[in-house]
């Protein structure tokens, strides 16, 4: 494999479009959608990105050094585990996107609508550095917070909180209720990618220490955990679509509730998986799912 190849792997790929999406559903509840402000919705995307890939190379990092990532895991095969970027090239790769992701995040901020006071400028700024050091951390270090079981809170918080209300709120500062739903749909569904992720690796995890919420729920209990999440994210979907279309008269927000049919479908696959490795192909579904739903909702909101 070539080394540009490696890279792009490490940066894994498939997981971008599930960053984004609380960023879509964001911009459909901010001011004109954002449309008003396209040099920030650009900036938006690729801060989104510049952290996404951060959190990805720092968990590869992480988990190869820790030996988490061994031939006994079933996911795919990581960089540093293989081989094919050693640990100080990942470091170093780790503390570019960490710089990367603050110089991408201060534009962002300087070209934000809405933040034009000290203290406007001093959260965010602020939010920015807990999001390098909360991507760096996942894995990284030896008090890593997806090894005690906080991984699930914290990309219920990241994908759902701060994605969407951290979004709407750089158009304009006006709090509404429906920035609530929309994050507990994303936060709620982005946590069902890590619980997939999470429910493939048990056996591997806990034998390398690594203690996630679903090595201390243990198997059953993570699947009736990942039919919450599933409802809880439903129920918060519809309920958002529903007020945008009694709020504005666009019935048209309402095809953007047909992925939760793929949510459904999914969960009747779960119902049925007998062995870890049979989750795997369920992760993509459900990332998907979530992104199309998002897009969907961001598109339509312009009607």
């Amino acid at each position: 494999m070539s080394t540009i190849s490696a890279w792009i792997n490490a940066a894994r790929p498939r997981t971008l479009p599930l960053s984004l999406s609380g960023i879509f559903v964001g911009l459909s509840l901010s001011h004109a959608h954002g449309s008003e402000a396209p040099v920030t919705v650009i900036a938006c995307l690729f801060t989104t990105i510049f952290f996404q890939v951060l959190s990805n190379l720092a968990n590869d990092l992480g988990d190869g050094m820790k030996g988490t990532d061994n031939a006994a895991r079933i996911g795919p095969t990581r960089a540093v585990q293989s081989g094919e970027i050693s640990m100080q090239q990942m470091r170093m790769a780790v503390s570019a996107f960490g710089m990367l992701s603050l110089f991408s995040a201060g534009l962002l901020i300087y070209s934000a609508p809405a933040i034009q006071s000290n203290s406007g400028i001093l959260f965010y700024s602020l939010l920015a550095v807990l999001c390098v050091i909360a991507a760096i951390t996942y894995t990284v270090g030896k008090k890593a917070y997806g090894y005690h079981g906080f991984g699930d809170v914290m990309v219920f918080l990241f994908f759902g909180v701060v994605a969407v209300s951290g979004t709407k709120h750089l158009f304009d500062s006006t709090f509404v209720y429906n920035e609530l739903f929309g994050a507990l749909a994303i936060g709620s569904w982005s946590t069902m990618v890590l619980n997939l992720n999470n429910m493939r690796d048990i056996e591997n995890d806990a034998k390398s220490g690594k203690r996630t919420l679903v090595v201390l729920l243990g198997a059953a209990n993570a699947k009736r955990y990942h039919y919450v999440l599933a409802g809880m994210g439903c129920l918060a979907w519809g309920i958002l679509l529903y007020r945008i279309a009694a709020e504005t008269q666009n019935y048209f927000i309402g095809l953007a509730g047909l992925p939760m049919l793929l949510i459904i479908k999914h969960l009747s696959k779960v119902v049925s998986i007998q062995e870890a490795k049979a989750y795997d192909p369920e992760l993509k579904k459900v990332a998907l799912s979530t992104f199309f739903a998002s897009v969907l909702c961001y598109a339509l909101s312009f009607f």
